[in-house]
């Protein structure tokens, strides 16, 4: 068993032009005072991290890495969420995906996927100077307007599917390899990796690809009602990321899973601040712990009511009292005594 690491938090959903959100320094501190460990770096926000520096000058990183640390903190990961999800688009998401590219790749969908495969690649070599053995991202997705067909999907349209995914991915996770880091996908809807049966047709179709790993969150599992304890026992050696996000789903004679296109707030399944809605952390934290799962435990806030400001408060403390010392002793250890065999062979009457 390992103890999980934390608490810490994912600083994409803080990120402000306003005072402390707007500087690296600023929230460093604003997250240190708030009882946080550590800190998931978006990459594509500048002023946290130049990422072309950082793939090029290990002096670059040992600076970057000394500030983080002067404020008690450590980086847990970096993310390329928006650039990996880059990497896959089905053309009918050009135009809404294409807010995510410089614009010098916009309207260009084949320079935009070269620039993402580019972009996380560098976040590998960042990630392995930076003292990084994980990272977190998206897969994309290629397949995910046939997710509920009509008309029904072609034969073999899924399995061409995910050959093109891993073929896209294949020279990135070996760039990941080179660099020791383990590649830790964000199982998400809108991505082609969205549940168990995906995750495991992609890691086929990489051919077993052994950098190819989970962020586990099960706020995402909610709003598929998809068993997230039980997806623990099935998937645990993969899990090497964490989010700690929690959701809830209330479903009406009106909407259910797919939402019926209203805004979060009004949908059957949403996400919530922690302890707000449904989840069982207390079965999460002691399925990862009891597995041995290496992470730490990030915050990702997303609640479609509470504000940033408060969650963050509050999420600190609500991380901190689920994480589980693991045990190194055994509650009977004390009515344990030395045996040979020959005490043994009598006990058993042998």
């Amino acid at each position: 068993m390992k103890t999980i690491k934390g608490p810490a938090v994912f600083l994409a959903q803080f990120v402000d032009s306003k005072a402390p959100f707007n500087t690296l320094d600023g929230m460093c501190k604003w997250a240190a005072d708030l009882g946080y460990k550590g800190i998931q770096i978006p990459t594509w926000e500048h002023f946290l991290i130049d990422l072309d520096k950082a793939a090029d000058s290990q002096t670059y990183c040992d600076e970057l890495k000394g500030k983080i640390n002067s404020y008690g903190l450590e980086i847990t990961e970096l993310s390329t969420h928006l650039q990996g999800q880059l990497v896959a688009v089905n053309p009918a998401y050009d135009l809404m995906f294409d807010n995510f590219a410089p614009d010098k790749v916009k309207n260009n969908p084949k320079a935009r996927t070269e620039w993402a495969v580019d972009t996380v690649k560098k976040a590998a070599t960042a990630s392995r100077r930076l003292g990084l053995n994980v990272h977190a991202t998206f897969s994309g997705a290629l397949l995910w307007h046939t997710m509920h067909p009509w008309p029904q999907r072609p034969a073999g349209l899924v399995e061409m599917g995910f050959e093109e995914l891993a073929k896209r991915w294949l020279p990135i996770l070996n760039h990941f390899d080179k660099e020791g880091v383990d590649v830790c996908y964000e199982i998400h809807p809108g991505e082609d990796l969205h549940d168990g049966d995906t995750f495991e047709r992609f890691l086929a179709a990489t051919g077993n690809h052994k950098r190819v790993n989970i962020l586990y969150d099960p706020s995402h599992f909610v709003l598929q009602q998809l068993d997230y304890i039980t997806y623990i026992d099935h998937y645990h050696e993969f899990i090497k990321s964490f989010h700690v996000k929690d959701s809830e789903f209330n479903p009406t004679g009106k909407k259910g899973a797919f939402g019926g296109y209203n805004d979060w707030g009004d949908r059957a399944g949403r996400y919530r601040s922690l302890g707000d809605g449904q989840i069982d952390f207390k079965s999460i934290f002691s399925k990862l712990t009891q597995y041995g799962c290496d992470v730490w435990a990030v915050m990702e806030w997303e609640c479609c009511i509470k504000s940033p400001e408060q969650g963050a408060r509050e999420g600190a403390k609500f991380i901190q009292d689920h994480i589980i010392e693991a045990t190194e002793k055994t509650f009977d250890d004390f009515a344990g005594a030395e045996i040979d065999k020959a005490t043994l062979k009598k006990i058993l009457g042998i």
